[in-house]
């Protein structure tokens, strides 16, 4: 296979031009400090991206590896803008009328 696939959407990283490519990804995470790079969650990506660009494996496996260590203590990536429930329960049921 090859490192030159690309991820559905470019994925946004804190310091950096988002990661569109494998081998971006694949950069971006050799730069690493060595600290950071040994965290089991990059380990983790490297497997991924491994898996993606010589098995020929799903470049989503990848791109869910990067987004858990991108962001590891969760924080949210959408936020609605308003806090309203959209959805009442003034509907019933067929049966129940």
């Amino acid at each position: 296979m090859s490192w030159d696939i690309e991820f559905p959407e470019p994925i946004p990283v804190p310091h950096g031009k988002p990661l569109v490519t494998l081998r971006d990804a694949g950069a971006y995470v050799a730069k690493l400090p060595k600290q950071t790079h040994d965290a089991p969650a990059w380990q983790t990506v490297v497997e991924c991206l491994l898996l993606v660009a010589d098995k020929g494996g799903p470049p989503e496996f990848a791109r869910l590896a990067l987004e858990q260590a991108l962001r590891p203590k969760g924080e949210l990536v959408y936020r609605p803008h308003s806090t309203e429930t959209k959805w009442r329960n003034n509907y019933k049921l067929v049966r129940d009328r």
